[in-house]
């Protein structure tokens, strides 16, 4: 007989201000957050069918007393600014009097923060949740599973339970074609959790998961949730095809987005195809425009480039860039200000994140921060989080002794910030993107969708979407107003096809805006504390040792 189960799945919310919420973009297009919990539901559809499941996700709705009376198990877990609250819900249902299973990349970093969960489930889940599941049948109440590295087949994960998902929550779904990278950036965690040997799905698998997500009705963007698409460039070479000739037998319903290296920029077999198949945008780690920073992380493949030209390359295939950019490490210069403000012009690219360096757990940057007495203790970050409502490392970086002094760097970044994000300077560089960015014309007419109501040839969610954008301009940035506008007018003038990406780099910047004002104050309160003599560094000695993975108690809220 089939066992049964009640599984309460409990996505913790992010701690603090963080540049990922994107509340005010998420506003315009009627949603609550920008992406669901794809760890969660696949974990979900791993389990036996006889279990029952139920999604809670903390940064879209509350946890109610009811959910966890109904659960005979709670799942939860999730990324490192996700912790503290992590930590809440295992207090919550420990009140309850319910178990709980935590997995997913932080457990699997720092196994030993979470020892007040009843079971722990470590690595990638398809190589391990049989283990669990076995022994929950057989009546055990605790237990740490942990799966043999970067050994699951994930040709063998099933379908996620996108039906678990209040999909209005959303702005976009996504979903994974492959786990692992083959570079060695040192600050870097995914080679530790997924490897250098990238894993890759079937076609038909992928295929199954967006047809199953067009079965249940949604359309529009889709996120390839990958660390990096091309990291097997033959594979992903060898499913794009497929994926084109889905996108065209369905009248392209979708369009996609996902994290790339900037080296897809050197390949034109690859960009074609990804313009084929509707791809709109690409994240991209850039870190930073010095070649001797670069080579010191190991991002080599980031040089021997004009970034510049690579970046509107990718443009003109009809894709814009977001980028990642990192300051505080070791080799950097004092002109790093100037010249990453002078990267982010010249490349264009208006959505960029600019962070402080983190040393995250199990990277061969901790190890050697480590290895040089550097390292800040474990609970450093988590005690900024939770005292000054700071949430990611754009707040909370530089957990260990910099080479340079810490006040130059907070100089250097605020200073970067401030200039990055001026109004004036934002929409200037989306001006150009209005001007590059070559969106394909795609052939809609296999769709068999009704035709959306419309209002002078304007479908009128269109109309509504462009209203709430407006109107959130207007009252919450006016002097973002007569920017958007320029840049609204000409694109609609010689480049219509670009509109519908002037609208969503203005939405982005309904937070970009407020948040790097939010991060300039608070890296002014660490620079004033610096010059008060009131900030001092809890660097771990060899008489204070504190052990790696040891964090402090959190009260249940």
């Amino acid at each position: 007989m089939p066992s049964l189960c009640n599984v309460l799945l409990v996505v913790p919310r992010f701690s603090g201000q963080s540049f990922w919420n994107f509340t005010a973009a998420c506003e315009v297009f009627g949603a609550r957050f920008p992406a669901p919990p794809l760890g969660l539901i696949t974990a979900a559809a791993l389990l036996p069918p006889s279990w029952e499941c139920r999604l809670v996700n903390r940064n879209t709705e509350a946890l109610d007393d009811s959910d966890l009376d109904w659960a005979d198990l709670v799942m939860t877990g999730g990324m490192l600014p996700q912790q503290p609250d992590t930590f809440r819900i295992i207090g919550l249902a420990h009140n309850h009097r319910k178990p709980v299973v935590v997995g997913g990349p932080d457990v699997t970093s720092s196994p030993e923060a979470y020892q007040a969960a009843d079971f722990r489930v470590l690595g990638e889940a398809e190589g391990i949740i049989d283990a669990f599941i076995a022994a929950w049948n057989s009546g055990a109440t605790e237990g740490v599973f942990e799966a043999e590295k970067f050994t699951a087949d994930i040709t063998r994960s099933p379908i996620p339970r996108f039906d678990l998902l209040k999909r209005s929550q959303y702005t976009y779904l996504g979903v994974q074609f492959a786990r692992g990278c083959p570079f060695t950036c040192e600050f870097c965690d995914i080679i530790e959790l997924y490897g250098r040997v990238p894993r890759v799905k079937t076609a038909e698998q992928m295929l199954a998961e967006i047809e199953t997500l067009y079965d249940y009705g949604y359309r529009g963007h889709l996120d390839f949730v990958d660390d990096n698409f091309i990291g097997n460039k033959k594979a992903v070479k060898a499913f794009l095809p497929h994926l084109i000739a889905w996108q065209k037998a369905h009248g392209y319903p979708f369009e996609f987005s996902t994290e790339a290296s900037i080296n897809v920029a050197d390949d034109d077999a690859l960009l074609a195809l990804m313009r084929e198949a509707n791809f709109f945008t690409i994240f991209v780690g850039i870190e930073s425009p010095d070649t001797d920073t670069l080579v010191s992380m190991q991002k080599k493949q980031n040089t021997r480039r004009s970034l510049a030209a690579s970046v509107h390359k990718i443009y003109q295939a009809g894709m814009f860039v977001n980028a990642g950019f990192i300051v505080g490490f070791d080799s950097e210069r004092s002109n790093v200000a100037d010249a990453m403000v002078e990267c982010i012009e010249a490349t264009s690219i208006p959505f960029c994140m600019v962070g402080l360096l983190y040393a995250l757990p199990t990277t061969q940057l901790t190890r050697r921060l480590a290895r040089e007495g550097r390292l800040y203790p474990p609970d450093y970050t988590l005690r900024r989080s939770e005292e000054n409502g700071m949430g990611d490392q754009c707040t909370s970086g530089l957990n260990f002794e910099t080479a340079r002094p810490r006040r130059d760097i907070l100089l250097d970044y605020r200073t970067i910030l401030a200039q990055t994000y001026r109004a004036d300077a934002y929409y200037r560089r989306v001006q150009t993107v209005a001007r590059l960015l070559d969106r394909p014309v795609l052939d809609k007419s296999a769709g068999t969708d009704a035709p959306p109501a419309c209002l002078f040839g304007i479908p009128l969610r269109d109309v509504a979407l462009l209203w709430r954008l407006v109107w959130r301009i207007i009252t919450r940035q006016p002097g973002a107003l007569w920017p958007f506008g320029k840049v609204l007018y000409e694109c609609t003038r010689r480049n219509p096809r670009a509109i519908n990406y002037v609208g969503i780099l203005a939405a982005f910047y309904l937070h970009l805006g407020p948040f790097s004002r939010f991060v300039v104050a608070a890296v002014d309160r660490e620079i004033a504390d610096i010059d008060a003599g009131k900030w001092h560094s809890p660097l771990v000695t060899a008489a204070d040792p504190v052990e790696l993975g040891r964090v402090p108690e959190t009260p249940v809220a």
